[in-house]
């Protein structure tokens, strides 16, 4: 499938759901044909990414904003030249993203929104505790000044960091607020539900997360430092979500920056200076084949049938 213009959305929303069987068939059937991609379906919300003809994808929405509980749906919008997805996949998970803390309600016992207008105020106060509850390889591209970065590999880590290091940044004589970011605003928003589940009162997320954050604060008003990793193939954005500098590690899916690809180790599709001694032979030179039928496709105008996505979180 080449379409110009395929509108690509990515959506999640958090909200009571009586059975996820009947909304997962729901949604399944309102894709029908011509939207592809990934949704997961639970007892606490709907998250995923899709794409399609505009009217399809507007159709899609449609059905999930109709559903109670999900009419402010958070959606982000964005254009692919190709069909980004092979297939459609709606399944019904446990959880809409793994945190691995039990029945949480991040829609009625969440924090505090704060617009990107109101963020620069709230994390400039220093009685604020600033936490990124992204990864570590995301934190490393960039990040918000005075931002505590837990350096989790994994977000279901987050609850064990915080009991380890997090909680004694909070002890203090007047408790600190507590000012939690992520990429769109859907990490952000459960790891409030589990603060505020574990006791902590003032805590507050970022509405829509650093994308929204990029694209309506000027860059000459920013506290954000660096870029932003994102899970699709522009790897990261900056202000105004213009693509960034990084590039994608195909040995170990990681970002590189412009400083590590000038390492003797980089070697462009196939390893990063992290992953360049870890690599077997046969590993690499399955790599640099599939670097060289990569080039080939880009040369044709087409897609890469097995390109693979960067790391989920």
């Amino acid at each position: 499938m080449e379409e110009q213009g395929v509108r690509v959305t990515a959506l999640y929303g958090f909200a009571r759901v009586s059975d996820p069987d009947h909304l997962r068939d729901m949604l399944q059937a309102s894709c029908g044909d011509s939207v592809r991609g990934t949704l997961l379906v639970a007892r606490e919300g709907v998250n995923g990414t899709i794409a399609g003809p505009a009217d399809a994808v507007e159709r899609v929405l449609d059905g999930v904003r109709a559903v109670p509980g999900f009419e402010a749906l958070e959606v982000k919008h964005a254009t692919a030249r190709v069909m980004p997805f092979h297939r459609l996949k709606v399944r019904v998970k446990a959880e809409i993203v793994t945190l691995g803390q039990g029945d949480l309600d991040p829609a009625t016992n969440a924090g505090t929104y704060v617009g990107p207008q109101d963020w620069n105020l709230l994390i400039s106060d220093p009685e604020t505790v600033v936490i990124d509850t992204r990864n570590d390889y995301e934190g490393r591209v960039g990040a918000f000044e005075r931002a505590v970065q837990p350096n989790t590999s994994a977000f279901r880590d987050f609850p064990d960091w915080f009991e380890r290091e997090g909680r004694a940044l909070l002890d203090r004589p007047v408790p600190p607020k507590v000012a939690m970011y992520c990429t769109g605003g859907i990490r952000c928003e459960k790891a409030t539900a589990w603060l505020k589940a574990q006791g902590v009162e003032q805590v507050y997320h970022l509405q829509g997360g650093i994308l929204r954050y990029l694209e309506t604060v000027p860059e000459a008003e920013s506290l954000w430092r660096g870029e932003c990793f994102v899970f699709d193939e522009r790897v990261a954005v900056g202000h105004g979500l213009v693509q960034g500098t990084h590039t994608l590690c195909r040995g170990c899916r990681m970002p590189v920056s412009q400083e590590g690809r000038r390492s003797p180790n980089h070697v462009e599709g196939v390893a990063c200076q992290a992953c360049h001694d870890r690599q077997t032979r046969t590993r690499r030179e399955g790599a640099r084949e599939r670097e060289r039928q990569v080039r080939i496709a880009e040369a044709r105008g087409v897609a890469h049938i097995g390109a693979r996505p960067p790391r989920k979180v």
